[in-house]
């Protein structure tokens, strides 16, 4: 693998650049994460939708982001009757499973079976052979309009798909552990083998981006999971293959440099965190999250101001006052009521808007 990352003097200087803009992004998103979880909650949701849709379209599904948030709002397993729709599950299940449990989900060949198990787990055509490396080769090829197709590049052959995933797993790993290369250069080269290798019969390009997801997370790039990497992709999906193939078409020789692939990896990277910025700052436009509950004593406390927590207990008697009191420093907190007295004779009002000028 250290063959392929032989950058030149230019391209060494664009990556480093691009890796500084990251990495600074990401030790500020730090910061905010630990303060703004309930916008950061919305953003996770949207980004999860949008992956799950992107990454499935790739690969040639047809449901939309719409489509594939009410197949998910409304699952029923038994019910799975299109490829599409099995597909989508499948990814959803993954994708939750490493954003939940990826502090737990070591780079091994072992995790990385399971979840192409996982990923594969309701494609009914699939079930031969999920979870298990292919036993027939699987050549990418390009198909022109009528029909006419042309090798692009040959995967690894079947027989050898078990020692190359072991030697790139291997590197990886020691990479990470060892911290001579950057972990983005890592990741970013850890995918382009992966790709290249094809070590499954199908999902190979869903579970790359899985990984991408689950690679970064580990390494502390927590933004990702705000903002949509597969749709990021999907995006720029030419050129994705483009990048590619500019180095996989050289496969096995000593041309075989992944530079085109390593700065699209990482312009990727940064769009996202534009994208992400800019979301981010549309939500605080809005003003602070609210959940149901925090809307009903909004309006409550403007028709019945001043107002004590007892009022409150008795408006929304299912809830206990612990919950009632959270709710109300939050409200403090962000700016929407004011918190006037001590003790029991404390009173919330609304807070006066500022008069313009």
């Amino acid at each position: 693998m250290d063959k392929k990352l032989r950058f030149d003097f230019a391209v060494t200087q664009k990556i480093i650049t691009r890796i500084g803009s990251i990495d600074a992004f990401k030790g500020k998103w730090q910061a905010t994460e630990k303060q703004e979880n309930r916008y950061l909650s919305e953003l996770r949701k949207i980004a999860t939708i949008q992956s799950i849709g992107s990454s499935t379209r790739i690969e040639g599904a047809t449901l939309t982001n719409e489509e594939v948030e009410t197949l998910i709002r409304n699952l029923k397993i038994d019910n799975l009757e299109s490829r599409d729709e099995q597909e989508v599950i499948g990814y959803f299940e993954v994708l939750e499973a490493i954003l939940e449990n990826f502090d737990h989900i070591e780079l091994t060949e072992g995790n990385i079976l399971n979840l192409h198990n996982l990923l594969l787990k309701f494609s009914a055509k699939d079930q031969s052979h999920k979870g298990s490396y292919k036993q027939l080769p699987n050549q990418v090829v390009a198909t022109y309009p009528g029909g006419s197709q042309r090798i692009l590049f040959n995967t690894t052959a079947p027989y050898l798909v078990k020692k190359e995933m072991a030697d790139l797993v291997a590197w990886t790993n020691k990479g990470f552990n060892e911290g001579l290369i950057h972990p983005l250069i890592l990741i970013g080269a850890f995918i382009y083998e992966f790709l290249s290798i094809h070590p499954f019969q199908d999902g190979n390009g869903r579970l790359s981006r899985l990984l991408t997801t689950l690679l970064l997370l580990r390494q502390d790039y927590d933004f990702v999971q705000y903002v949509s990497f597969e749709n990021e992709i999907e995006r720029r999906k030419k050129t994705y293959y483009r990048a590619l193939m500019e180095a996989q078409q050289k496969r096995n020789t000593e041309a075989e440099i992944i530079d085109a692939w390593m700065l699209f990896f990482l312009d990727c990277m940064e769009a996202l965190i534009v994208k992400l910025e800019s979301k981010y700052e549309q939500y605080k436009a809005k003003g602070p999250y609210l959940n149901e509950r925090q809307k009903k004593i909004i309006g409550f406390l403007k028709e019945n101001e001043p107002l004590k927590i007892g009022d409150l207990a008795g408006f929304l008697g299912s809830e206990s006052r612990s919950t009632l009191k959270n709710d109300l420093l939050y409200l403090n907190k962000e700016g929407v009521i004011d918190k006037l007295g001590r003790g029991k004779g404390t009173i919330y009002v609304m807070q006066p808007k500022e008069e313009e000028e």
